[in-house]
């Protein structure tokens, strides 16, 4: 098994990860399946032959729960497996709509500020604070996803090790 990660990896709001074996995606999803039920206290999931969603099994359900999403590939003749970590897609869509929503908001508040310095005009005073807010609300939304990320180290951890052990105690098996 060979692994590709980048500096860029780490710092991702959603780090990812590839790994190659020499299973077809068949084999894999069904490796996947047995690993889970040797492991079904710590770990469950969904399995199909082209992707898998994992989460770990916890008494408690914060927003951050992490969850690694793998998708099986072939390339060059070898099989290809990506894993992005991640919470669910509803806090994840939640997220990139906050961030969107008050990307819009900012460049519409600069916008109105500089169209008003440049004709001279003094209707929207207001225009440069409210801009500056929605920069601050910008780095309060980063800063509550870096504290889920904490929050969640563990298990992205857990997830890990799942990624790495499913795969190399099937492969050494074949």
């Amino acid at each position: 098994m060979n692994t590709e990660e980048t500096t860029l990896d780490k710092i991702r709001t959603r780090p990812r990860f590839k790994m190659f074996t020499h299973l077809s995606k068949e084999e894999y999803a069904e490796n996947l399946k047995r690993y889970i039920a040797e492991h079904k206290d710590e770990f469950s999931g969904n399995i199909n032959k082209e992707i898998a969603t994992i989460c770990v099994e916890t008494e408690y359900d914060n927003y951050w729960k992490p969850r690694l999403a793998l998708r099986i590939e072939i390339e060059d003749e070898k099989t290809a497996i990506r894993g992005v970590f991640g919470p669910s897609s509803a806090v994840w869509t939640f997220f990139m709509f906050l961030y969107f929503t008050f990307s819009i908001f900012w460049m519409t508040f600069f916008s109105m500020y500089y169209v008003e310095k440049q004709i001279n005009s003094h209707e929207f005073p207001w225009a440069i604070y409210a801009s500056f807010l929605m920069l601050i609300c910008i780095a309060l939304t980063y800063a509550a996803a870096r504290f889920g990320q904490h929050k969640g180290k563990e298990e992205m951890q857990k997830l890990r090790r799942f990624a790495e052990e499913s795969t190399l105690q099937f492969e050494k098996m074949d």
